[in-house]
């Protein structure tokens, strides 16, 4: 029989729903441009903020939202792909999931990080850009715009097609990320996921909101 666990921990179903919307927010407003900057700002104050959370949480979340659970090899990778890896690496990230979470990580802090820094040069200008060169700034505003964008677009889109591969499969992907239970055919480790452990994830969020802020808040005027 189907054994039910808890894999993904309340936070971390937050998190990536919440990730996805500003992601979304911050692709249509700087598309749109104009007048739609200062919620693209915003949604970079939310996505930053998110991020700083999701590092913290990866070392002291639930089991397998834990970034130790999803350190893989070359070798374990390309186990996954012959279909020669163990069953406990399709439980949480599987090596290739893995894969794909630790480019979104880095390119999403990346091109949030050169927003900080960038200016267009007509009517927005990131609040720490102040504090670095004009070569910086220049270089930063140029990935952040360019790059950077074309970076996040192709990752949404590869994110995107292996959640469809993955659902008609029959793997449930999604729908864990929903309600954070698998249908396992072995026993696994449950991700903690309880008052506790929840109220302990939301002081870490506030305490990145607070850090964002206070970020935010060294700009020379207000946005």
């Amino acid at each position: 029989m189907p054994i039910r666990v808890r894999v993904w921990d309340l936070p971390t179903r937050v998190f990536h729903w919440a990730t996805a919307l500003c992601v979304l927010g911050l692709i249509t407003t700087g598309t749109v441009g104009g007048s739609a900057m200062p919620f693209h700002f915003r949604f970079g104050y939310a996505l930053l903020s998110l991020l700083l959370f999701r590092i913290l949480w990866g070392v002291v979340g639930g089991h397998w939202s834990r970034f130790s659970s999803f350190l893989f090899g070359p070798r374990a990778l390309l186990a996954y792909l012959r279909g020669q890896h163990p069953a406990s690496h399709s439980v949480g990230h599987s090596p290739l999931g893995a894969l794909s979470v630790w480019a979104m990580l880095g390119v999403l802090m990346l091109q949030v990080g050169t927003g900080l820094v960038s200016d267009d040069e007509i009517a927005t200008t990131g609040p720490l850009s102040h504090l670095v060169s004009n070569a910086v700034v220049s270089l930063a505003s140029s990935y952040h715009t360019r790059v950077g964008k074309l970076a996040v677009l192709a990752l949404v889109l590869l994110h995107v097609g292996a959640i469809i591969v993955y659902t008609r499969r029959q793997q449930g992907l999604a729908a864990a990320m929903l309600h954070g239970d698998k249908q396992l055919d072995a026993p696994a480790p449950a991700a903690r996921d309880d008052a506790a452990s929840r109220t302990a994830a939301a002081l870490l969020m506030a305490l990145c909101v607070a850090a964002v802020y206070w970020v935010s808040g060294l700009a020379p005027a207000a946005l």
